[in-house]
């Protein structure tokens, strides 16, 4: 599947998947819809000063960009975990203007990110360190305990199979006691999965062009 590039209308750019009819971010503004879901509903929650993050679905390293700035401007360090399995190509990350949109000064850690080595740990500065994992979620073993996760998955009518009870139950035994799950999913039986897996669950309101999103507290 070759990804083609689109312009959001934050002025931020997605990757758009012709053969699932599925992009990576919201058209209604890439940078935006990251913020809301993840950051402004996830990592400002939390309040440790260390931060253990699961991602699943790196991507084009917005999630983990977005990250590293909030962390930077808030004195937290973060130790951020992330699964692909498929990774996007060079040409694709040099093209994405995430740096450009979010200042200059972040195009060394956005190529960092992008060029941290799979499956070990990657230190981007005293800021940041980066895990990222060539892996399938639905084997992957957890080795770490995290108090936030992004789940970023592509729609659950797309990939039916990365949302299941399992899945979040696998995630559930590795998220600490009050540890934060956000995404910008809001449907019923992702919902249902989530509170079976020991997930407290509030829609809350989601970014533009979506009514609700969720989030979810590990009550155990």
């Amino acid at each position: 599947m070759k990804p083609r590039l689109i312009k959001t209308e934050d002025g931020s750019h997605t990757l758009y998947i012709e053969e699932m009819d599925e992009q990576y971010h919201s058209i209604h503004g890439a940078i935006q819809e990251s913020n809301h879901v993840f950051i402004e509903a996830g990592l400002k929650h939390v309040e440790d000063e260390n931060i253990v993050i699961f991602e699943a679905g790196f991507g084009t390293a917005l999630n983990a960009l977005l990250t590293y700035v909030y962390a930077k401007h808030n004195n937290k360090k973060v130790h951020f975990h992330t699964i692909e399995l498929y990774p996007i190509e060079q040409s694709h990350v040099d093209a994405l203007n995430y740096p450009e949109v979010l200042g200059e000064e972040y195009l060394d850690t956005f190529r960092k990110l992008h060029g941290a080595k799979w499956d070990t740990t990657t230190v981007i500065d005293d800021i940041m360190t980066i895990t990222k994992h060539n892996k399938d979620l639905t084997t992957f073993k957890h080795s770490a305990v995290y108090n936030l996760i992004y789940f970023d998955a592509f729609a659950p009518d797309k990939q039916p199979h990365l949302w299941t009870e399992d899945i979040f139950n696998n995630i559930a035994q590795n998220t600490s006691k009050n540890g934060i799950l956000t995404t910008y999913s809001a449907k019923g039986d992702v919902r249902r999965a989530l509170m079976k897996a020991g997930f407290e669950i509030e829609r809350i309101p989601g970014s533009p062009g979506k009514r609700q999103m969720m989030r979810g507290t590990k009550t155990d």
